[in-house]
């Protein structure tokens, strides 16, 4: 009782624990692409030629976003080593406080529900064991802060929407757009806004989108040479059960992942499931996605967590489970390619149909017959 009253939460020991455990396991092999990070953070501050406003015209490859590199920059002042190092741990900590966040988030959502908070926090506990591994992958293993940062920004516009923060809500996902452009598709949120405080919101959004890029792009209009860069259709990839079997990224391939990823996410929120949104704009991702990295299952984690946690009252956490079972444990267990590559579409197609299409969470009544807490322990 008296670890309770001073708010230390077990499941949420727990989860740091795990979390401490697979960022021992996978830091010796980490760090894969921070160098994109140092690199980048190195042009757009000129300390090296070619870089400035002229950093996405000369470096197409640096699919970054600059809030990104203000990140990295933070870090550019210890030896290269310590500075990765630290970084992997400060995204591995994110990782720990977005589960946080997600079980306060839900909590504030079923407020006068009959919510059983301890439920919840188990609900947390076992959505969270699932959802570390594929955090460590984006965090550790290849080091992307940009894709850290989109996925922690847009936790904390879920949070704000839910507390009814309008204005939060639009600079959060501008700041995820403005980490890493892919995040777009998760602008959706802005619909489950109540109609009064919708345009604000969006004006906030597109206007801290447009002072993070418009720099780029009115000084060196070839800057949209970004956009258009392709890498490999990998043969594990959805895309080719969809037939297409170019060798490189379709021309057509990422402006339909975010209209794809948008539209389902506004489905969503019109059909009354809006905690969907995030697992609809990943389930667009990876379906359209020529590549297959690990860490792009890390926003699919995101996804199934919010859904889990905050669209679901159900103890046992499925999606989250399935979400990692299917997507990480077919990479290391299924030797095809092509299978591969049908399990990940399978899933995008399945979770997606299931989210807008299965039945509509109830949030009356009590969850359990047992006693709710007061207050919030999640």
């Amino acid at each position: 009782m008296r670890q309770e009253r001073k708010g230390i939460r077990p499941h949420i020991v727990v989860l740091a624990a795990w979390t401490l455990l697979w960022f021992l396991l996978v830091q010796r092999h980490g760090g894969i692409s921070w160098h994109y990070l140092r690199t980048g953070g190195q042009l757009l501050f000129g300390a090296v030629p070619g870089g400035g406003l002229a950093i996405y015209a000369n470096h197409p490859e640096l699919q970054i976003g600059p809030v990104s590199f203000l990140a990295a920059a933070l870090f550019a002042p210890l030896p290269p080593h310590m500075a990765e190092v630290l970084a992997e741990a400060v995204m591995s900590a994110l990782g720990l406080y977005m589960l946080v966040l997600v079980g306060r988030t839900a909590a504030d959502h079923n407020r006068g529900t009959g919510l059983n908070h301890r439920r919840l926090q188990q609900r947390v506990l076992v959505a969270g064991v699932a959802f570390i591994p594929m955090w460590v992958e984006v965090a550790v293993r290849f080091a992307h802060l940009d894709d850290v940062l989109a996925l922690f920004f847009t936790t904390l516009a879920v949070r704000a929407l839910v507390r009814g923060q309008g204005r939060t809500v639009g600079i959060m996902l501008a700041l995820a757009v403005d980490s890493k452009p892919w995040a777009v598709a998760f602008t959706a949120l802005l619909l489950a806004l109540p109609a009064a405080r919708r345009r604000n919101s969006a004006l906030w959004t597109v206007g801290l989108v447009a002072v993070a890029w418009l720099p780029f792009y009115v000084t060196h209009l070839n800057s949209a040479a970004a956009a258009r860069f392709t890498i490999a259709n990998q043969p594990a990839s959805a895309l080719r059960w969809l037939g297409v079997l170019a060798p490189a990224t379709p021309w057509w391939d990422r402006p339909a992942q975010v209209l794809l990823g948008f539209g389902l996410g506004a489905l969503a929120v019109v059909r009354g499931r809006w905690p969907a949104v995030v697992l609809l704009g990943a389930d667009a991702r990876i379906a359209l996605d020529p590549s297959v990295y690990t860490y792009y299952s890390a926003s699919i984690l995101l996804g199934t967590l919010l859904w889990d946690a905050v669209g679901q009252r159900r103890l046992v956490p499925w999606w989250s489970w399935i979400a990692l079972l299917s997507l990480y444990g077919s990479t290391l267990l299924v030797p095809s390619d092509r299978v591969c590559g049908l399990i990940r579409l399978a899933f995008a197609a399945g979770s997606a149909g299931y989210v807008l299409l299965g039945p509509v969470p109830r949030r009356r009544g009590p969850e359990s017959k047992g006693p709710t807490p007061a207050s919030p322990q999640v």
